[in-house]
């Protein structure tokens, strides 16, 4: 039974490896060094089929993927080790895909390193792996975060040609609706409805089945509250109630789960007291724009959030990769800058979205927040990215001095 499991899964890579694949930005480090190699990420961004692609120059592959019913409740592993030197010949490289659907992984992960296999490993829930890396696999291990596809990855998936700088801005429209998951972009399939199916999948299978929760229409409600409330602040006293949460605890505790299986990720506001930072509201993202536009309750698509919100995912991939931290900065009087990049102990950057700048309140709101955060923070490269505005201009607000360089996104997220 294990085995042949083993062969339908054989089979499914290699019709997989014959399907069209779009480079990612990505590399996976160290690829024949003995460190764990660790590939985490939403569900369906593509990490085994990047995996696969990174080690197509290597022979003696074999290949197991632990999200399969057939291999729910394995137990004895020495078994399922037999039946993959069956099926794939004694391969020494190792690509287990969803590993954390395994009973005690990190112990069956350690013992194959020990043991001199080159270990690849795929999983879903950033908590369940990092907790576990941390603690059998220290020193180890590498790791990269995979997200949806990025801008330039979504040209070129959808891009036969090269494009001129008013097809890129036209393109980037597209981009902030449809998101960035491969499938429906490389397969031609319907978006909303396979990103809908996605997001529901996930909640079910990292979620409700993990943990066991008693009251599934609660986080279904709370998720759905999210989606439609992206790029915007909450507390968690604000959202007890929604989805029948009836504590803050129940509260803290959902949005904890969504964000391991990496449907959403938060931002604190921006303080050199931790105490402060723990204490404040946070901001919300999605970690894609086409789960938003697929699923959650609007009217019509609100661009100024979309706009934020892909730059908030640009970020927090760069942040995932080691070098600084991200934030947002909001004063007293409620004037706020979307990002705040910290680097070596000091803010080192300052960064406002602003979708429409040709209107003057708003350009004069966004700039007097970012000239005020300038001042505090002792930051002075200070960013507005745009939908097609490009200057870098000297500006000053009763008495505070700054140069402000005006990006357009889709140049910016190609650069």
């Amino acid at each position: 039974m294990l085995r042949d499991a083993l062969i339908l899964q054989k089979r499914e890579l290699q019709k997989r490896l014959a399907e069209r694949y779009v480079p990612r930005e990505a590399q996976l480090r160290q690829q024949d060094s003995n460190l764990v190699k660790v590939i985490m990420g939403p569900r369906r961004v593509g990490k085994s089929f990047f995996a696969i692609h990174q080690l197509s120059g290597f022979k003696g592959l074999g290949y197991v993927n632990f999200d399969d019913e057939n291999l729910a409740g394995l137990a004895d592993y020495d078994e399922l080790l037999a039946a993959v030197d069956s099926v794939y010949e004694h391969p020494k490289i190792l690509l287990l895909d969803e590993i954390q659907n395994l009973p005690k992984w990190e112990l069956f992960a350690n013992r194959l390193s020990r043991q001199g296999y080159n270990l690849f490993i795929t999983g879903s829930n950033a908590h369940l792996l990092s907790r576990e890396l941390a603690t059998h696999l220290t020193g180890r291990h590498t790791s990269i975060v995979l997200f949806p596809f990025s801008f330039p990855e979504y040209l070129k998936a959808t891009a036969s040609t090269e494009l001129t700088s008013n097809e890129k801005r036209q393109k980037l429209e597209e981009y902030l609706e449809q998101g960035g998951y491969p499938e429906p972009l490389v397969k031609n399939l319907d978006r909303k409805e396979y990103l809908s199916t996605l997001f529901d999948s996930i909640i079910y299978k990292d979620i409700l089945r993990r943990y066991k929760i008693r009251n599934p229409q609660g986080i279904m409600d709370l998720s759905q509250y999210l989606l439609s409330n992206t790029a915007k602040e909450f507390s968690y006293t604000s959202l007890t109630g929604i989805g029948h949460c009836k504590s803050v605890h129940t509260v803290q505790r959902y949005m904890g789960y969504l964000q391991e299986a990496y449907l959403f990720f938060t931002l604190s506001r921006f303080s050199y007291k931790m105490r402060n930072q723990a204490g404040e509201n946070k901001k919300l993202y999605c970690i894609d724009n086409g789960l938003v536009s697929a699923k959650a309750f609007q009217s019509s698509p609100d661009r100024g959030r979309q706009y934020e919100n892909a730059v908030a995912i640009h970020l927090k991939y760069l942040e995932s990769q080691g070098g600084f931290r991200l934030y947002y900065w909001r004063n007293a009087q409620n004037e706020e800058v979307d990002f705040v990049i910290y680097k070596d102990r000091a803010v080192s950057q300052l960064i406002q979205v602003c979708s429409d700048i040709s209107r003057q309140k708003v350009r004069e709101r966004e700039v007097r927040a970012l000239l005020k955060a300038s001042a505090e923070l002792k930051c002075n490269d200070l960013l507005v990215l745009t939908a097609d505005y490009e200057a870098m201009e000297e500006i000053e607000w009763f008495g505070i001095k700054g140069k402000v360089n005006f990006v357009p996104l889709w140049k910016w997220l190609t650069e």
